[in-house]
């Protein structure tokens, strides 16, 4: 059973999603306690690749409340942990233009804490316009597909 704790929705509105990894995080006591609250934010957040291990820049885990005064740093760098073939593979392919990673979500399975990442590719004006347009289509056609079956 998994448990969402927060997702980056505005990713799938700005990137076209390429491929999708699941990865391990490197967490501290408090930051564990602080996601269990749901206390986290994926905005701005992204992964990058250094020395054959991936870091995830960016992400807000606010502080445990609880905590007296070993608390963390709410914005700290973080370890994802993933298969070494798998960095291998993203590292090949975030070093082509325009690819970066992303983390879509981050959750909670069998107990430990996971983050989806997502490698992506940037979309123009033109295409999030697009989109848009095909989402009210559809929107409109369901609608109408209601109105029809009420009747």
């Amino acid at each position: 059973m998994t448990k969402i704790i927060c997702q980056n929705r505005k990713a799938r509105h700005d990137y076209f999603i390429l491929d999708e990894y699941e990865a391990g995080m490197v967490l501290l006591g408090t930051e564990v306690k602080s996601l269990r609250l749901g206390r986290a934010n994926l905005k701005d957040s992204y992964a990058r690749i250094s020395n054959g291990e991936v870091f995830l820049h960016n992400m807000h885990i606010a502080q445990y409340p609880f905590a007296a005064g070993a608390n963390h740093d709410p914005t700290r760098i973080r370890k994802l942990l993933l298969h070494k073939g798998e960095i291998k593979r993203l590292t090949g392919k975030v070093k082509e233009r325009g690819q970066s990673l992303i983390p879509l979500q981050v959750y909670f399975k069998e107990g430990k804490a996971k983050v989806t990442l997502a490698l992506v590719k940037g979309k123009r004006k033109y295409d999030k316009r697009e989109a848009i347009r095909k989402r009210d289509e559809k929107r409109d056609l369901d609608r109408q597909m209601r109105n029809i079956r009420k009747t």
